[in-house]
Parts: structure tokens; C-alpha cells; sequence
């Protein structure tokens, strides 16, 4: 572990935390308040996570600790942040946004020996997210912004794979991070199309259940 390493390993989070904030601010007079406290939350255990691993590997590479905790409570706060975003969504496009309106999801970052379970409801909850922002992006028919969304499921698929595994070689570490960084910035990426595309406007999704 390097402190450049250790550093860019907070660029994907950055991206991921600022296209959650455009998602929020677009979405805010589309959602009922429980379908977006859920999507608050989702996102914010997920920045959360990104900036406890980050910070671990910083402490690690600077010879100042090994605080293990950040490390561990990594991977079951992201999961259920993914979780928690996707039932948002879910319910954004299925549900009637009426005043409190959501899915009654219960999702806790329960510690297991095993990562094998926030490997598959990561891989759920990242599958729900951007099929329903491809979804929308469909709808405004923006297909550039669907296309990122699909590059951005791809590449985080594959950042939860590479995550769940230990690399003892710095090579492999920069594979992860370079896939991590493309997956977030094509998130990004089409979150911004979306909103050039006026995601804010009242209306502006077509089929949204009244």
C-alpha cells in the first residue's frame, strides 16, 4: 500500500458523492418523502463507506495505524446503502409518490466471517440503480446518459468483484482503482446528461405513477 494509492483511492468516491448530491437535488420534487429518505440514506452509507476504506489505506500507507474497523465496515455499509438507493429508485418508478409513500425495506450491516453476501445484494442493489436511472434516461429518451449508466453497472460490477478479493501486488490494487474510477465517473457522467437534460423539471419523466 502506497499514499498515492491510498490517495486515488478518493477520486471514485468524490465522483460517486457528486453525482449522488445532482441526483438528489433532481429528484427531490419527484419522490415522496419515505421513497427519498430512503435514497438519502442509500447514498449516504455508500459515500460513508468509499471515504472509511479510503481513509484506512491512507493511515495504513502512512505508517500512522491499521485501523481495521474502516476496513471492515466497508463492505456491509455499502451494501446496504446500495440496497437502500435501489428500493428508492425501484419505488420511484413503480410506486405512487404519494406523502410518505415507499417500500418498507429493512437492511442493517449485520458482520459476517464470509463477504459472500454483500458481494450478491451489492451486485442487486447496484443492478437496481442503474437500471432504473437507464430506465429514466430512456424515458427523456437521453440514450447517451442510458449508455453510461450501462458502462457504470458493468464497471461497478466489477469493482464488487475485485473488492472481495486480497491483493498482495500493487498491479492489481491500480486495476481496481482505474476500474473503480470509470465505473463512478460514468455514473457521473450520466447523471450530468440527465440534468442538462432538465431531470429537475416537474414532469420531466414521463410514466411516473400519479
Amino acid at each position: 500500500m502506497t499514499v498515492p494509492m491510498a490517495i486515488v483511492d478518493y477520486i471514485p468516491v468524490a465522483l460517486f458523492g457528486a453525482a449522488a448530491v445532482l441526483l438528489l437535488r433532481d429528484l427531490y420534487n419527484k419522490m415522496s418523502k419515505g421513497a427519498f429518505a430512503l435514497l438519502g440514506a442509500g447514498v449516504m452509507m455508500i459515500f460513508v463507506a468509499g471515504c472509511f476504506k479510503a481513509t484506512w489505506k491512507l493511515l495504513y500507507a502512512l505508517n500512522v495505524c491499521d485501523f481495521e474497523a474502516l476496513n471492515a465496515v466497508f463492505f456491509p455499509m455499502q451494501t446496504t446503502g446500495f440496497v437502500l438507493a435501489a428500493a428508492a429508485l425501484i419505488a420511484l418508478l413503480t410506486a405512487r409518490q404519494g406523502h410518505g409513500a415507499a417500500y418498507a425495506v429493512a437492511a442493517a450491516p449485520v458482520p459476517y466471517t464470509s463477504s459472500m453476501i454483500f458481494v450478491v445484494f451489492t451486485v442487486l442493489g447496484t443492478l437496481g440503480i442503474c437500471t432504473c436511472l437507464t430506465v429514466i434516461a430512456a424515458r427523456m429518451k437521453r440514450r447517451g446518459a442510458a449508455v453510461l449508466f450501462v458502462v457504470a453497472f458493468v464497471f461497478m460490477l466489477a469493482m464488487g468483484y475485485l473488492s472481495s478479493r486480497d491483493f498482495t501486488e500493487a498491479s492489481m490494487n491500480w486495476i481496481a482503482q482505474c476500474t473503480n474510477i470509470v465505473g463512478q465517473g460514468a455514473l457521473l457522467g450520466g447523471v450530468c446528461l440527465l440534468h442538462r437534460a432538465g431531470l429537475a423539471k416537474p414532469g420531466s419523466i414521463p410514466g411516473l405513477v400519479a
